[in-house]
């Protein structure tokens, strides 16, 4: 693992049950709201700092997930997904990256594919069974809660680009 996080170039992640704790809330109008850690989101940003590409991919639309990628900075954002493979190898063809110099973090069936394929996967916590036998890493932590934030902070480590934002302050 430690191999594949030393050659990362791109990251990926799924949104619900990994950038948020899967939970989705209904409003009377219709409309849903999903909560992002910060924390995470600061994660994010060290990698993109670090010169890593960061997309998520998601099975799910929704305007909170544009407005938080938005937010974040997030040029690689596909929703109402249902095959996160063919997506993602486009996104790598793209770049002229191959799958080896890639990772995912996903938490359900539908993420296995993309996952296995790629040089290094990730899964939170509260992932389904299946999920966290097949990833690399399996964080601590839940999905919405910190998990994204550690697989940031891991990928970083490979790279001996941690200590430069531990010293810095900037996040």
């Amino acid at each position: 693992m430690i191999d594949a996080l030393k050659t990362l170039k791109f990251m990926a992640f799924d949104v619900d049950g990994v950038l948020t704790d899967g939970k989705l809330t209904y409003l009377p109008d219709g409309s849903e709201t999903k909560t992002f850690y910060t924390l995470d989101g600061a994660g994010i940003r060290m990698l993109q700092k670090a010169g890593i590409t960061v997309g998520w991919i998601t099975g799910r639309s929704s305007p909170a997930v544009e407005h938080r990628a938005k937010n974040l900075g997030i040029t690689h954002l596909a929703q109402g997904v249902g095959d996160k493979y063919k997506v993602f190898a486009a996104w790598l063809a793209e770049a002229q990256l191959d799958f080896a110099e890639a990772g995912f973090m996903g938490d359900d069936l539908i993420d296995l594919a993309v996952m296995n394929a790629c040089g290094f996967s990730a899964a939170p916590a509260n992932a389904v069974a299946i999920v966290r036998e097949q990833a690399d890493l399996v964080t601590s932590e839940r999905g919405g809660g910190g998990a994204v934030r550690t697989v940031c902070e891991h990928i970083l480590k490979a790279q001996n680009k941690l200590d430069a934002f531990l010293h810095s302050g900037i996040h």
